[in-house]
């Protein structure tokens, strides 16, 4: 298990003093990218490569928002590797051990000459299998998300430099912030799902449609036409 420790800031939390969904989702992604790093197979080694790990798919649950100042830990750990798929879990913890935010997490070998996914190679492999170890228990939805009938055409949002990550495509957390302005601020987010279907780039444009359930809100952000960039399904927080 990998794992650091911090403090959650003042830039990191609503106006409730709540860490944000998509900082939640930061520190997550911080995680793996230090462990790869102190592994020395990290962005830069992957740059020379031409090769990327690619986020196919996010199920993040939310068992209580982290709030300003609060200490925490954020761990994770492959569980398996298969083909070009590698598998992940994550946890973020308090000072007093409470699980706060558990998340699973699905990942693509990429070539990014052929942009086509590879067999993850043995150096890679090599390096991380006396770091797997168990899967977090519980029920974990399907890496795919259906896409709803019917929804709400929200204005379109163009792909801003801020988006881009060192990929040059769109952070996967940018998706779960673009889509989050289209939940109501009375609906409590206590999980989210997101399937990634194609990378957007500087000067893309995202047009989020919005299908709202009685537990879930359903956002696809798709490209004006046929094609989906990503679906990210927010549940609702459990009652108190």
């Amino acid at each position: 298990m990998y794992q650091f420790e911090s403090r959650v800031r003042y830039s990191e939390v609503d106006s409730e003093r709540h860490l944000t969904l998509p900082a939640v989702m930061d520190y997550l992604q911080d995680c793996c990218t230090f462990q790869s790093e102190d592994m020395n197979i990290g962005v830069e080694y992957l740059a020379e490569q031409k090769q990327a790990w690619v986020l196919s798919s996010w199920e993040i649950k939310i068992r209580r928002y982290p709030v300003m100042g609060e200490k925490i830990c954020v761990e994770t750990w492959p569980y398996a590797f298969k083909g070009f798929y590698g598998y992940r879990n994550f946890r973020i913890t308090n000072g007093r051990g409470e699980e706060l935010v558990l998340a699973n997490s699905v990942w693509v070998y990429m070539d990014m000459e052929r942009m086509r996914p590879m067999r993850i190679p043995e150096k890679v492999a090599d390096a991380y299998r006396p770091e797997i170890g168990e899967e977090l228990p519980g029920e974990w939805g399907a890496r795919k998300l259906s896409v709803p009938e019917g929804g709400t055409e929200m204005p379109p949002v163009p792909v801003a430099g801020f988006f881009i990550d060192t990929n040059h495509h769109m952070n996967n957390g940018k998706y779960i912030l673009v889509a989050k302005e289209s939940v109501p601020e009375n609906f409590a987010i206590g999980g989210v799902r997101a399937e990634y279907r194609r990378a957007a780039m500087l000067g893309d444009v995202l047009y989020p449609v919005v299908a709202v359930a009685e537990e879930k809100i359903t956002v696809v952000l798709t490209d004006g036409g046929d094609q989906i960039y990503a679906i990210v399904e927010f549940a609702a927080a459990e009652k108190n």
